[in-house]
C-alpha cells in the first residue's frame, strides 16, 4: 500500500512540483479538488473540478486526482449532508432506506424525484455552508505539508 501512495500521489505531486507549480498552486488546487470532490451530487465533480480548474487557471491533473480521492470521502458524507441541509433549512430529514426508496419509486417515480431533488438542494447548501471553511483549512494543512517535501535544488539562471 505504502508504495502504491507513493507511486500513484507522491511521485505525481513532486513531478508537479519539479515542472515548476509552487507548493502554494499546488495546495489550492488539491483543497478545491478535494472540496468540489466532496459535492453532494453524484456525477458531477468531474465537470466542476474542470471548470474551476479551467476558471482558476489551476493543474487539470492535480484537481481532478484530488477529485477522484474524494470520492470515499463523497459517499461518506452523501447522508449527512442531506440531514444538515435539512436542518439548515428547516426541512423534515430524509431517510434513505433502499428498500424505501424503492417503494416511493415504484408508487410514484415523478413524486420520489421531486421529493429527493428537494433535499439534494438542501444538501447542496449544506456542502456550500462547510466548503469554504474546509478548502481554507486543507489549503494550510496541504501547503506546509507540500513545503516540506524534498526537492532537488535548481541551479539559478546564469546571470547574463
Amino acid at each position: 500500500m505504502r508504495n502504491l501512495v507513493r507511486r500513484r500521489i507522491v511521485e505525481p505531486l513532486l513531478g508537479q512540483l519539479r515542472q515548476g507549480i509552487t507548493p502554494a498552486r499546488l495546495a489550492l488546487t488539491l483543497a478545491l479538488g478535494l472540496a468540489l470532490g466532496a459535492f453532494p451530487v453524484l456525477g458531477v465533480t468531474t465537470v466542476l473540478c474542470a471548470a474551476a480548474g479551467l476558471a482558476l487557471r489551476l493543474n487539470q491533473p492535480a484537481i481532478q486526482v484530488a477529485n477522484y480521492l474524494a470520492y470515499p470521502l463523497q459517499l461518506a458524507l452523501f447522508v449527512p449532508f442531506f440531514q444538515a441541509g435539512a436542518w439548515l433549512l428547516g426541512a423534515d430529514p430524509v431517510s434513505f432506506s433502499l428498500s424505501q426508496v424503492r417503494a416511493e419509486i415504484a408508487a410514484d417515480a415523478w413524486g420520489a424525484v421531486g421529493r429527493y431533488w428537494e433535499a439534494n438542494l438542501r444538501a447542496v447548501a449544506a456542502w456550500a455552508v462547510a466548503a469554504p471553511p474546509f478548502v481554507a483549512l486543507a489549503y494550510l494543512g496541504l501547503k506546509r505539508a507540500l513545503g516540506l517535501l524534498p526537492l532537488p535544488r535548481q541551479d539559478p539562471a546564469p546571470a547574463r
